[in-house]
This record gives C-alpha cells, sequence and structure tokens, in this order.
C-alpha cells in the first residue's frame, strides 16, 4: 500500500511564497508518476501540477510560472515538492499530493490521495 503524507501548508499573505512536501512510500514507488491537486469547498478537485517518473511536468495554466513541481527519488522513498510563488487568494485550497502508477495528472489516473494541507493566502 502507498502512503502520502503531506506537509508544509499554511497562512501567507499575497505575494509569499510556501513549500509542500509529500513522502512517498510503499512498494515499487520509483515506478508512480505523481501529482498536486487542490479542491476548494463546493468545487471539483482540480490539478495543479504533476511529474513523471521519468520527470517530465505538467502545470495548470494558473499556476504555470509561479509553481514548481519536483522530486527527490531513493530505492524506496520519492520526497515531492511544490514550490509556490507569488501566492495569491485565489491559491487558497486544500492541496493533496498524488500518485500514480500509469501517470498523475488527471484524477482517473490517480490510485492514491494524501489527507491534505491547508494552504491559505490572504489578500
Amino acid at each position: 500500500q502507498v502512503q502520502l503524507v503531506e506537509s508544509g501548508g499554511g497562512s501567507v499573505q499575497a505575494g509569499g511564497s510556501l513549500r509542500l512536501s509529500c513522502a512517498a512510500s510503499g512498494p515499487s514507488i520509483s515506478l508512480y508518476s505523481f501529482g498536486w491537486f487542490r479542491q476548494t469547498p463546493g468545487k471539483q478537485r482540480e490539478r495543479v501540477a504533476c511529474i513523471a517518473s521519468h520527470g517530465d511536468t505538467a502545470y495548470d495554466a494558473s499556476v504555470k510560472g509561479r509553481f514548481t513541481i519536483y522530486q527527490d527519488r531513493a530505492e524506496n522513498t520519492v520526497q515531492l515538492h511544490l514550490q509556490m510563488e507569488s501566492l495569491n487568494p485565489d491559491d487558497t485550497a486544500v492541496y493533496y499530493c498524488a500518485a500514480g502508477r500509469y501517470g498523475a495528472c488527471v484524477i482517473t489516473a490517480v490510485n492514491f490521495w494524501g489527507r491534505g494541507t491547508q494552504v491559505t493566502v490572504s489578500s
């Protein structure tokens, strides 16, 4: 069973920065792709960024140029990060780490989810 544990959420003023991290562990974890999704009350969960096992990345248009997804891979663990810059109130959401054996850029491909971490950006 893959386990995903997020950390790094919090509150920040508009224009500020935060870094989210996700510790991923489990069988064959090095074969998984990963992503960050976010959700606000009453809205569907949406993809923020994703990274394939070989390193290709993709971003939602709303965060491109401001957010960077990257990973540190070892044999049995993966540390996933999301560096967020120039934050604005529209970025306020619960952010979820996601893992998919065959991709993690769309919700239907995700096999495992973290519990989420709150990010709040005040104006």
